[in-house]
């Protein structure tokens, strides 16, 4: 049996826009791996053949399925698509410019041999440059090789969305049942989605890096974040409806806290613009919360975690 016979076990979606750059290192990571009974689905919506020309040179290397669709030209709604159309039971995505590292493959099928009936399985992942160049490690504030009680994730998460979207494992019936990706938000929707994944049952945190989380100047973040005010709305929408999700005695201090952490990504937004008003006043609101909050906070934004490396990205695309 090869990589194309037999059912798949694991199903890989792939959005993509303008991917001619970045889809050839994400195919060959994948094609490295063991792959009999990974398929891989990418979607594309670019204006020219460039991506899927590519992508077709590794239909005799693994199991891939290419879609041109122009008519769904955002990352959501290709996604939501790539999920509907998974024949395998479990799922993961990769952004385009995104990578799997060496012991994918395995680790992913122990997670789900272990935990099937999981809706939701989570894992760190590696940032990396432009270049593949290793820039540090995003965790979960979450205890490794072990099961998180539904409601522990969702307090932790209404704080930050601490999750990389390349490293989860999902299941696909649980992605239908709760109506997958809102394709109305176009920063937060991964974040609302592992919400509301999260409130299905216990998610086990897995402690194996397996994934290539790639930074570089044309990603969403950097570009989306320009426009300040959409870019507060976005995480504003997806507080306020979670926040029914936290048990009454919690929700005013977690509430605090996450407003708190959503005033600092707004400020840390503006502040790499060259305007720090908006970090200042956030940082006033953080020396507030007090020794407790604060403590939080410092646990479940991840936040040197995830400014570092950017720091580190942005030298390195200045050499």
């Amino acid at each position: 049996m090869n990589s194309q016979d037999g059912p798949a076990w694991l199903s890989v979606v792939i959005p993509s826009f303008r991917g001619e750059r970045w889809i050839d290192s994400a195919l060959t990571s994948i094609a490295r791996e063991p792959h009999e009974g990974v398929e891989v689905l990418l979607i594309d919506s670019g204006p020219s053949r460039a991506t899927r020309d590519q992508a077709a040179c590794y239909t005799d290397k693994i199991r891939i399925r290419i879609f041109d669709r122009a008519d769904l030209p955002s990352w959501q709604a290709k996604t939501n698509f790539g999920v509907a159309m998974a024949a395998a039971a479990h799922v993961c995505w990769l952004g385009v410019d995104d990578v799997w590292l060496p012991g994918r493959s395995e680790s992913v099928r122990t997670w789900i041999t272990d935990s099937p009936h999981c809706a939701l399985q989570l894992a760190p992942a590696a940032f990396i440059d432009g270049d593949g160049r290793p820039l540090g490690i995003w965790r979960c504030p979450l205890a490794p090789g072990r099961e998180s009680a539904s409601a522990l994730l969702v307090e932790r998460l209404l704080v930050q969305n601490f999750i990389a979207a390349p490293a989860p494992i999902f299941r696909k019936d649980a992605w239908l049942a709760c109506g997958g990706i809102d394709e109305n938000l176009w920063y937060t929707a991964d974040w609302d989605l592992w919400l509301k994944l999260a409130s299905l049952g216990p998610v086990p945190y897995r402690d194996a890096v397996t994934v290539g989380f790639r930074l570089h100047p044309d990603s969403l973040t950097v570009t989306g974040s320009l426009d300040a005010a959409d870019f507060r709305q976005q995480m504003d929408t997806v507080l306020a409806r979670h926040l029914s999700r936290l048990a009454p005695a919690a929700r005013p201090a977690i509430e605090r806290v996450a407003r708190v952490s959503i005033a600092m990504n707004s400020g840390l937004a503006s502040a790499s613009r060259g305007r720090y008003r908006a970090l200042l006043a956030a940082l006033f609101e953080l020396a507030c919360l007090g020794p407790v909050g604060i403590w939080r906070y410092w646990r479940d934004s991840r936040i040197v975690e995830r400014v570092l490396p950017r720091l580190r990205a942005g030298r390195t695309a200045a050499a």
